[in-house]
């Protein structure tokens, strides 16, 4: 694994803990819920050679601080154009989202279009794209919406709850190694931490309310690649594709073949080609660097 090196960043209302590896024009790779940065490992280790990767702890996750509020993917977004404008002086780069990465990435790029250089998402549509919710939504949005009462049930029992999603939405139960479950479970036992990941799904009407808005300001210009999971019931196919054509004018990709809900660690290196293929077809728009 390529050897990364990790960053604290405090930015006043919250602290976030990032990796850095690598050098190039810079790729930002965003999480989702219930991992961290480390879900990118191995993504890492394939971009760093021709890329500075960035990788962050979301707002409340990982090992960045838990704020009480601020969940919402508007909010969560300036966190992360605050780390890579204001803290690291990137002016335009890349941006790769999975899961709740995926609206942060929508949110980032919406408010900061001429930034993005260009943007990626597994398996995730976007809030508010104009399909009814339900056809987003899962069971545990709602149960983790409820105020408080998740957090009652599973106190204590972190491991039993998340590693239902770890079996239960790849491919194959052990699409999530033993490793990365260690890591995760690590930081989300930590005391607020599984709060502040069901606080993500609490802001949802808040987040399609923004990307309503951002919808109405115009479509992303940018290059954007979406793929999603292609395993029967499990993955999104050709759902999450069509979620983010109605919010975006140039977007390509499909379907992950053989594949649940965790692609960028089920397969990683076919993660890396098609992120590849992707940032060289826009090679263009990168800032020069010497």
């Amino acid at each position: 694994m390529t050897n990364v090196t990790h960053h604290y960043a405090d930015l006043g209302d919250v602290r976030l803990h990032y990796v850095a590896a690598g050098s190039g024009p810079t790729v930002v790779l965003l999480h989702g819920w219930p991992q961290t940065w480390y879900m990118w490992r191995d993504v890492i280790h394939g971009l760093a050679s021709r890329y500075r990767v960035i990788a962050p702890d979301l707002r409340g996750l990982g090992d960045s601080s838990r704020p009480l509020g601020g969940y919402d993917t508007k909010t969560v977004s300036q966190d992360i154009w605050r780390l890579v404008h204001d803290v690291l002086g990137e002016d335009r780069f890349f941006v790769v989202g999975h899961d709740w990465g995926g609206p942060v990435a929508f949110a980032l790029a919406a408010q900061h279009r001429k930034a993005i250089l260009g943007l990626a998402a597994f398996d995730v549509p976007v809030p508010g794209d104009g399909a009814p919710l339900a056809a987003m939504a899962r069971w545990h949005f709602g149960f983790h919406g409820e105020p408080d009462f998740p957090e009652a049930l599973v106190a204590g029992r972190e491991e039993l709850y998340l590693s239902f999603f770890y079996r239960k939405a790849g491919a194959r139960p052990d699409a999530i190694s033993e490793e990365a479950r260690r890591e995760y479970l690590r930081t989300y036992s930590q005391p607020g931490a599984m709060r502040a990941g069901f606080n993500y799904y609490r802001a949802l009407p808040q987040d399609i309310a923004d990307n309503q808005q951002f919808i109405a300001e115009g479509k992303l210009e940018m290059p954007v690649l979406v793929y999603g999971g292609g395993a029967p019931g499990i993955g999104r196919g050709m759902a999450a594709m069509e979620s983010w054509q109605r919010v975006a004018a140039n977007v390509r990709g499909g379907v992950a073949e053989g594949c649940g809900h965790w692609i960028p660690e089920e397969l990683p290196d076919w993660t890396v080609e098609r992120l590849l293929e992707f940032f060289a077809d826009n090679s263009a728009r990168c800032p020069h660097r010497p």
